[in-house]
């Protein structure tokens, strides 16, 4: 809960009201809105998930659920829909907060949509990589350190145009960046989405979930 939502509303409302960033936009919340929307993704389809399932899988769980007539593919699923159902909710909650602060979304919400299930591949890919590697203990320290770096690097609540040069190249190539970019470009009135976004989200929704399948351990 903290990480779905509590994290997420207490970043929008504060830095919405307290203006400490340079977010380059007359009002922070235009830029903190879709921001806020990305990093709750990543915290639901990468640090939930890769979390739960480091846990799950350390303490036995998933070797027992992979052999009862649930079977593997239905239990994949069903972690999936669960994510979508908590990335929902989110927007439930998020978007009302935004426009009660000011915010006035627009663009192509399809736009937006399909960034945010490409995203939430990408970033399960990521979440289930550590998950299936690690031992819970460090998937935990693994999934909340990234989260924290992906953060600043993201353009979620810091502006990439203020990041040195060096971290805003490697920055640009990281999905948290990609999403970002991709849902403020959806969500401004011109709701165009740069290919470079595009690519950079394909090639992480593509690369992570194969990297995970082909080094995940049931044990």
């Amino acid at each position: 809960m903290l990480l779905a939502l509590g994290i997420p509303v207490m970043l929008l409302v504060f830095f919405s009201v307290v203006h400490v960033l340079p977010t380059d936009t007359t009002r922070p919340v235009d830029f903190l809105g879709p921001g806020i929307l990305a990093l709750a993704v990543m915290s639901t389809a990468m640090v939930s998930l890769g979390i739960a399932t480091g846990f799950e899988r350390g303490y036995g769980v998933l070797k027992r659920l992979g052999t009862t007539p649930l079977g593997r593919p239905s239990l994949l699923a069903a972690k999936t829909a669960a994510v979508l159902a908590v990335e929902l909710i989110q927007v439930i909650v998020l978007v009302p907060v935004a426009v009660g602060l000011g915010w006035k979304p627009g663009g192509d919400v399809g736009l937006a949509v399909a960034a945010v299930l490409a995203a939430t591949v990408a970033f399960a890919g990521l979440g289930l990589l550590m998950a299936g590697t690690l031992r819970p203990e460090a998937t935990l320290a693994a999934a909340n350190g990234l989260y924290l770096l992906l953060l600043l690097l993201g353009g979620m609540v810091v502006p990439l145009s203020k990041l040195p040069a060096a971290l805003r190249a490697v920055a640009r190539g990281l999905p948290a960046a990609a999403l970002s970019g991709a849902l403020k470009g959806a969500l401004t009135g011109s709701g165009h989405v740069s290919p470079h976004d595009w690519v950079v989200l394909a090639a992480w929704a593509i690369g992570a979930p194969v990297a995970a399948a082909f080094t995940f351990r049931w044990e």
